[in-house]
C-alpha cells in the first residue's frame, strides 16, 4: 500500500479516536456533576451503542495502518532500540498495545452490560493519558532522523 495513504489513514483514524476520547474526558466528565445519575447513565449507554458501531472500524484501520508503517520503518532503520527513532517508535507501539487492551476490555464490558460509570470514567482517563503520550512521541519522532 502507498505510504502516503497509510499515513493519511493513520492520522484520520487517530484524530477520530483521540477526538472521541478527548470529548468523553474533557466534555462528558465535565457535565457529569450537572446531570442526574440516571440521565448520565443513559448518555453513556447511547455513546456505547454508537461507539460499538463505529469505533471498531476506526481502531482496526488505525492499527493496521500503524503496523504497516512500523514494518516499513523497521525495515529501513533496523529493529527497535537500534536508533532513537526506533526506540521512540517501540515505546509508542507498547502504549498503543495498552490502548488496544483498554479498548477491547471496554467493548467487552459494554457488550456484557457491566460497563459502570466508574469504569467508563477511569478507562477513558487512562486511554486519554496514553493518547497524549503517543501524540508527543509521534511529534518527537518527526524531528529525529532515521
Amino acid at each position: 500500500m502507498n505510504y502516503g495513504l497509510l499515513v493519511t489513514l493513520h492520522l484520520l483514524c487517530g484524530a477520530i479516536f483521540i477526538g472521541v476520547v478527548a470529548f468523553e474526558v474533557l466534555i462528558l466528565e465535565g457535565i457529569r456533576p450537572h446531570l442526574p445519575a440516571k440521565t448520565m447513565s443513559l448518555v453513556e449507554q447511547g455513546i456505547h451503542l454508537r461507539g460499538r458501531k463505529i469505533m471498531p472500524w476506526v481502531v482496526i484501520t488505525l492499527f493496521v495502518s500503524g503496523i504497516s508503517m512500523a514494518y516499513i520503518h523497521f525495515s529501513n532503520i533496523g529493529w527497535p532500540f537500534e536508533s532513537s527513532f526506533g526506540t521512540l517508535l517501540a515505546v509508542k507501539i507498547l502504549l498503543a498495545a495498552s490502548v488496544l487492551v483498554h479498548f477491547i476490555l471496554a467493548m467487552k464490558h459494554s457488550i456484557c452490560g457491566d460497563m459502570t460509570s466508574k469504569r467508563f470514567k477511569y478507562t477513558h482517563l487512562s486511554v486519554f493519558a496514553h493518547m497524549i503520550i503517543i501524540v508527543l512521541l509521534a511529534k518527537a519522532m518527526h524531528f529525529i532522523q532515521w
